[in-house]
């Protein structure tokens, strides 16, 4: 959009979305004559109700889905397009004036029944599709809302009962791809079996966050990083994921991955390789994810010293309510070895980087709710300020509250002729104050429709994260490793500090970023 960012905050929601609406039009690989089927399969679970049907009303209600769009819900309930309305209705955010355009909307939902395994039900799906207005020559989205367990089976059924031969195809898959390198590369294998790579959309819904978006403008539309982000310059680099909640009530599904699975093999390498891939040829799907494979290619296999394992216990220390342990989760199989927190090192082994310890954090139970990439930069040369001055920070902040800030030396004002650390502070809500930032899910659903893989993971990124990580996880599981014992509400097991200190982190600057809605 050519809009320079002073004549974007002055104009009111609707005229941005009628600007970004008519900017998709114009890139994308589809006309608004076209009729699209948008398959959701696993119309009854959690994601669906939560997630999915929530986004697509979002992107209905904003006039941004192609005009003769249809949802299509699958799954093994005995349900009706009421039902699916009543489960729904809390999370669609449906102001009173919005009434009218929801009843639309819905009148644009329809429901199959049907068994996953049985292919029957998947030419019963694909003849309801074809019943639809011009449902012959749809374009067809499939959303796979479904458990890892059932994909083969669905998969295969797709291709062979619902692929329609008048538009394009594409399959949406979630997260996790695999629980190892073998289990992904099977998986792959399967999907590549039936599906070229750009009919396949493996989603990682952080790859639509505001500011993991942004970090590939920050570092390739500004001069002023360019010379300095290198191994010359910058110490360390600090991935954090922090969670102020437990499993509760859902240990069961969390055991079979751990934190490493859920959080660290995918959100957070896919941060690392926008922080550190070289710039591409240009924004095109294919050059973007060739330099992050580049970067995963260059990083070898975890080494268990440069991990840090913790799992939470309960707080009946503080005030209100206590808070239980992981393994008080009724649902956590008794004496669990499964990590809630993990800090892991690992270096990239390339000209830029070579040296630099990249260091991802994440957690579950702890003090904050927190995502952000730190960069730390080395020391001034020359001192001149008898040790007064701290390390400049430059700090991305993914959520909550996006924010891009610099930590940097400053005169102290008045009579004084030393150095203050300050800041350079850019926080989304105090510049932006009257722009809606979509959803991370509105994002990459609309990516689908336009047919950019951008942010979305190949199979050689998956196959390369899984690779680094396995040996790891292989290790902790086949020794049954114990984590170590952290507070519920705490940062986390000491030792990880302890961990960044070592790597040369240093925890010694004097200015913290404050939450401006909060003064």
């Amino acid at each position: 959009m050519s809009n320079s960012v002073s004549e974007l905050t002055a104009l009111s929601q609707k005229d941005i979305v009628g600007i970004f609406k008519q900017n998709l039009i114009d890139e994308a690989d589809f006309k608004q004559s076209d009729t699209h089927v948008f398959i959701v399969l696993g119309a009854s679970g959690d994601l669906a109700k939560k997630k999915i049907y929530p986004t697509l009303w979002w992107l209905y209600m904003d006039g941004l889905l192609p005009e003769d769009t249809y949802i299509v819900g699958f799954a093994r309930s005995p349900l009706t397009v009421t039902d699916i309305q009543r489960n729904i209705y809390p999370y669609l955010k449906v102001r009173e004036e919005q009434k009218g355009v929801l009843e639309d909307f819905v009148g644009r939902n329809s429901y199959v029944r049907g068994r996953y395994d049985d292919p029957e039900s998947f030419r019963g799906l694909d003849a309801h599709i074809r019943s639809l207005v011009k449902g012959r020559k749809a374009n067809r989205l499939f959303y796979l809302a479904l458990p890892p367990s059932v994909y083969e089976s669905v998969t295969r059924n797709i291709k062979e009962a619902c692929m329609g031969h008048g538009g394009w195809n594409r399959v949406i898959v979630e997260k996790p791809f695999g629980k190892d390198l073998e289990s992904s590369n099977k998986l792959s294998s399967h999907l590549n079996s039936l599906f070229r790579e750009d009919q396949l959309y493996r989603i990682d819904h952080y790859l639509g966050k505001e500011m993991v978006q942004n970090l590939m403008v920050l570092r390739f539309a500004n001069r002023i990083f360019g010379p300095v982000w290198n191994r010359d310059n910058i110490a360390t680099v600090v991935l954090t994921f922090k969670e102020p909640f437990g499993t509760e009530g859902r240990g069961g599904y969390f055991d079979d991955f751990g934190i490493i699975r859920d959080v660290m093999q995918n959100h957070m390498m896919q941060m690392l390789c926008l922080v550190a891939m070289e710039k591409p040829s240009s924004t095109s799907s294919d050059d973007v994810r060739d330099e992050k494979v580049k970067v995963l290619k260059a990083v070898p296999p975890v080494e268990f010293s440069d991990v840090v394992l913790g799992q939470y216990v309960g707080d009946c220390r503080g005030e209100g309510e206590a808070k239980k342990g992981y393994l008080d989760d009724p649902t956590v199989p008794k004496g669990s070895v499964t990590p809630t927190f993990a800090t892991v090192v690992m270096y990239i082994q390339n000209e830029r980087w070579d040296g630099v310890p990249f260091v991802l954090r994440c957690g579950k139970a702890l003090n904050e709710r927190k995502a952000e990439v730190r960069l730390q930069f080395r020391d001034v040369a020359g001192d001149i300020f008898d040790s007064q001055c701290k390390r400049n920070e430059l700090v991305i902040r993914v959520q909550p509250n996006e924010a891009v800030y610099t930590k940097m030396m400053t005169k102290k004002p008045g009579m004084f002729f030393s150095p203050e650390e300050s800041e350079l502070d850019l926080t989304y809500r105090e510049r932006y104050k009257d722009v809606k930032l979509p959803d991370a899910y509105e994002r990459l659903i609309l990516d689908v429709f336009c047919g950019s893989q951008m942010h979305f993971v190949r199979s050689d990124e998956l196959k390369e994260a899984w690779r680094i990580f396995t040996p790891l996880l292989h290790k902790i599981e086949h020794e049954k490793i114990k984590p170590l014992s952290y507070v519920y509400g705490s940062r986390g097991p000491q030792q990880a500090d302890e961990l960044l200190k070592r790597v040369g982190f240093r925890y010694e600057g004097t200015y913290k970023w404050v939450n401006p809605n909060k003064l």
